[in-house]
């Protein structure tokens, strides 16, 4: 059975950094993507970044872009998201995700973490 677990949300203080973890087990593709999403209060589900397997380059939405930088372990079976230079704004729930690539549209991605909360703050 697939899991998604992901861990290190915290409060932080703007312009702080803080590093997510997503470890996912029970699978058997050698080829997949990780994908990680937030949700603020309110707000509909963001995309944030994505890496795979392949050689494709890993994603990163335009909000984010030269502040967080994804990275996998595959050994480990870690996929990890460095977040520098935070703002309130990047407050939500990030949660990680498990698909065949990350071009899968959101409404079908079957596979998603319990979330881990990021708190942006004073």
């Amino acid at each position: 059975q697939l899991q998604l677990v992901e861990s290190g949300g915290g409060v932080v203080q703007p312009g702080g950094s803080l590093r997510l973890s997503c470890a996912a087990s029970g699978f058997s593709s050698d080829v997949y993507a990780i994908g990680w999403f937030r949700q603020a209060p309110g707000k509909e589900r963001e995309g944030v970044s994505c890496i795979s397997t392949t050689t494709m380059p890993p994603f990163d939405a335009d909000s984010v872009k030269g502040r967080f930088t994804i990275s996998r372990d595959i050994a480990k079976g870690l996929v990890y998201l460095q977040m520098n230079s935070l703002k309130p704004e990047d407050t939500g729930v990030y949660y990680c995700t498990f698909q065949d690539m990350c071009a899968r549209p959101v409404t079908q991605i079957k596979y998603w973490g319990r979330g881990t909360l990021v708190t942006v703050s004073e």
